[in-house]
């Protein structure tokens, strides 16, 4: 990206001036390395997005931003549906609510290294991971319509985990009104056999050694010293969110003229917050998150199974459960005034700071948990949302390294056995069905996950808490 077309507001944050159909400016945060590594579309899709009706503030783009459909991996943005704000499908992405999940499980290294072999190969047997994976769950009408109402609730109401995970988990595993009658045939369709799936992608299901602490107030709020054992959990909606973003880019579209939208970017396609689309819109998508939760609390449940005769020692509760790719109406304060918004943060997290309501007790004091993933080889983080800067980017934050090339380019460059190889000479075992998604996943295919933690914390996005290494990878 040519920074001349920037203007430098702090050592992490640039800013894009509003200029011709922009509504209000576009801020970048990033160190001036990551910045000049971002492809120019990113910049390109920042300014696009600062052109929507009813936007508010600014167009933000995380540290780890790189070029996604019509809006930027990595951007957030907030409209108003009172001053004619507008939803897009693109500004939430295809993989509704992809998120990660982070388990504690009690034990230390040298409790995991004497089974770690057996623990990859089993947790690889009984985690369907890859395309178009099937679990053996299979839902029927009725069950379908409750999971898509109930999230991780309902999965824990069929005996997949407890209480005490849903207090750990955004919006209490629960999205109010979702609207299953919004969501197509197809995608119900395509979902009824993938719940409990990990999926493809950079989809993963890693366990991890904390190696580093750098916050240790919060790193003991949260559970985690030097030698400990988690389990990350990182996956979506799968088919189903996939389908709805497919169904509604395209109404979108069609009715774009009909409101009166004129789009920089066909992909930009959205609808008037308050129409009957952008409502029902609402209603697929928050079904789709419903989706998303209650699949990350089906794979804890099945990991729970694997961990429990291998190694019985363990305790399996939730540190935390994120969301990126959603769309979430919240009260922010802009300009001195609390104002309801519908913040979209495609391939951002949530990162409310220490004293935020939302909060279980247990973690108020330091902040909500931040779960940042790496790639396989490379070191993944727990952050803490700030308090300094509570409204700064909505309270977003990154939501891991970001790309740094294509996964066509990935293939031209490593070979999926020989990176499994490479990986298991450092003490990291993977497991996959696709070597070519393997390759496709490469940790030299992504940015420098460290650099863009540390770029989230000096420009005042989280702070950082610790830092995790793989042992195990299961990939799809």
């Amino acid at each position: 990206m040519d920074l001349r077309q920037l203007v430098r507001r702090g050592p992490c944050e640039w800013e894009i001036p509003r200029q011709g159909a922009m509504k209000v400016p576009a801020v970048l945060f990033g160190t001036e390395a990551l910045l000049r590594d971002m492809d120019e579309k990113v910049r390109e899709q920042a300014t696009n997005v600062a052109c929507l009706p009813g936007i508010v503030d600014a167009s933000y783009v995380m540290p780890d931003g790189h070029w996604g459909y019509g809006f930027p991996i990595g951007g957030v943005a907030a409209f108003d549906a009172q001053q004619g704000g507008v939803i897009s499908a693109g500004g939430v992405g295809f993989d509704v609510s992809c998120g990660v999940r982070c388990l504690l499980t009690g034990l230390r290294r040298e409790d995991v290294m004497p089974v770690q072999r057996r623990l990859a190969d089993a947790l690889s047997t009984d985690i369907p991971a890859g395309v178009g994976s099937r679990g053996a769950i299979k839902l029927n009408a009725a069950e379908m319509e409750a999971m898509l109402v109930g999230g991780a609730r309902w999965a824990v109401s069929q005996g997949w985990g407890s209480e005490a995970d849903l207090e750990r988990t955004e919006e209490g595993g629960h999205m109010l009104h979702a609207k299953p009658d919004c969501v197509s045939d197809q995608a119900k369709k395509r979902q009824r056999e993938e719940m409990g799936t990990l999926g493809s992608g950079n989809h993963y299901l890693e366990v991890q050694e904390v190696q580093e602490v750098f916050d240790a107030a919060a790193a003991e709020a949260y559970r985690l010293q030097p030698g400990d054992v988690v389990v990350m959990i990182h996956c979506g909606s799968r088919g189903l969110g996939h389908q709805i973003g497919t169904d509604y880019l395209q109404s979108m579209v069609e009715e774009a003229p009909a409101h009166g939208l004129v789009l920089p970017d066909r992909e930009l396609a959205c609808a008037p917050i308050d129409s009957d689309l952008g409502r029902r819109y609402l209603g697929a998508m928050r079904a789709a998150i419903n989706c998303a939760l209650a699949n990350r609390q089906i794979l804890t449940h099945l990991v729970r199974e694997v961990f429990r005769p291998l190694l019985p020692k363990a305790r399996m509760p939730v540190l935390y459960d994120v969301s990126h790719n959603t769309c979430k109406q919240e009260p922010h304060r802009v300009g001195g005034h609390l104002r309801e918004l519908y913040v979209h943060r495609k391939g951002a997290t949530r990162a409310w700071g220490p004293g935020h309501p939302g909060l279980p007790p247990e973690l108020r004091a330091v902040g909500q948990p931040v779960l940042i993933g790496g790639s396989m080889g490379t070191g993944s983080y727990v952050l803490a949302g700030n308090s300094a800067q509570p409204e700064l980017a909505f309270s977003s934050a990154c939501h891991g390294a970001g790309r740094a090339m294509s996964r066509h380019q990935a293939l031209k460059q490593w070979h999926g056995r020989e990176l499994v190889d490479q990986l298991a000479a450092q003490g990291i075992l993977v497991r996959s069905p696709s070597s070519r998604g393997v390759a496709e996943e490469a940790p030299g295919a992504y940015k420098d996950v460290g650099a863009v933690v540390d770029a989230a914390q000096e420009a005042g996005l989280a702070r950082k808490v610790a830092r995790l290494r793989p042992l195990v990878c299961v990939k799809g």
